[in-house]
């Protein structure tokens, strides 16, 4: 079922929605336990000024637990591309014309929407715990919405969603992933109203490394299946071991291990919710030597035993 996003988001456009929109893309995913999200795209009217906006809303219910969650919502103007680069074009309604440019101007309305058990994975126990860790735990109890224009940061995230040149399970794969970084993003920039600038480690003043370490999430991320030691994942980026650590965890806000797990998981939903693939053939799917280690590392993440998402 598809959610409603907070309805701020829409301010900017209160002058057109009474008008016949366009739809240009259309795409939900609501798989249980995971991280909802709607995407909706427009074209974009010639006589449209949009600011790029961001929305985050965070709804505690002392009474139902159910209904907490954490949601981030934005609206941007963008380009949706073409797709079908190569083929002969059947003047779709990416732009219907002789002359096609394989985009067209849009007006994006996206939305991902996160449950307390998502976000409790992001927390380590510690004894003084940052107003983000109260966010993510559920802790802080009340309820406030924080509306901030975008950085490059989050901007650049959310082009890559909108954009990207996956399909299936590689999309799902993909948005998953930077679906954690808008998180990280947002939580620096819309809580604390300005970005965490500091960095601890100093190696990764020095561009190259920081490639190094962004690399080595794109390594984790397409191969979910193929299970990776920190010594060949070090090897692969040619980057000291101790320095990826390190280095992950500082710009990732979490470590490569947890990272990749969290992938495996989310990756494993959308095969059992989605594909309807058996616990068995998911379990092969990512690499585990038996069933009963996947099952223990899904119930371990999620809360809930593999069958329990068989459609």
């Amino acid at each position: 079922m598809r959610y409603s996003p907070d309805i701020t988001l829409f301010s900017t456009l209160q002058d057109v929605m009474g008008r016949n929109l366009e739809v240009l893309q259309d795409k939900v995913q609501t798989i249980p336990g995971s991280v909802q999200y709607n995407i909706q795209r427009y074209r974009k009217a010639p006589d449209w000024f949009m600011e790029d906006k961001g929305v985050l809303v965070y709804n505690y219910s002392k009474s139902q637990p159910s209904k907490r969650y954490l949601e981030l919502n934005f609206c941007v103007s963008g380009n949706v591309y073409c797709r079908k680069k190569n083929i002969e074009c059947d003047k779709c309604q990416m732009a219907a014309s002789p002359t096609c440019l394989e985009r067209v101007e849009s007006v994006d309305i996206i939305s991902f929407r996160f449950s307390p058990s998502q976000l409790s994975q992001f927390v380590k126990p510690r004894n003084n715990g940052t107003k983000q860790d109260a966010i993510l735990k559920f802790t802080h109890r009340e309820t406030f919405t924080v509306t901030q224009v975008l950085c490059p940061k989050i901007t650049t995230t959310l082009e890559s969603i909108l954009n990207n040149k996956y399909a299936d399970a590689l999309e799902n794969i993909f948005i998953n992933a930077q679906t954690q970084m808008l998180l990280l993003y947002c939580l620096d920039y819309m809580v604390n109203d300005q970005p965490v600038n500091a960095i601890a480690c100093k190696f990764l003043s020095n561009e190259a490394d920081r490639e190094k370490i962004t690399k080595a999430r794109e390594i984790l991320i397409q191969h979910i299946g193929e299970p990776i030691t920190i010594k060949e994942l070090s090897r692969k980026v040619a980057i000291n071991e101790c320095y990826l650590k390190k280095g992950f965890k500082e710009m990732y806000g979490t470590t490569v291990f947890d990272f990749y797990q969290s992938q495996r998981m989310e990756h494993a939903k959308y095969l059992l919710y989605e594909k309807g693939c058996t616990v068995t053939e998911v379990s092969m799917l990512l690499g585990y030597s038996s069933i009963s280690h996947f099952s223990t590392a899904f119930k371990r993440h999620t809360g809930a035993k593999p069958c329990d998402l068989l459609r």
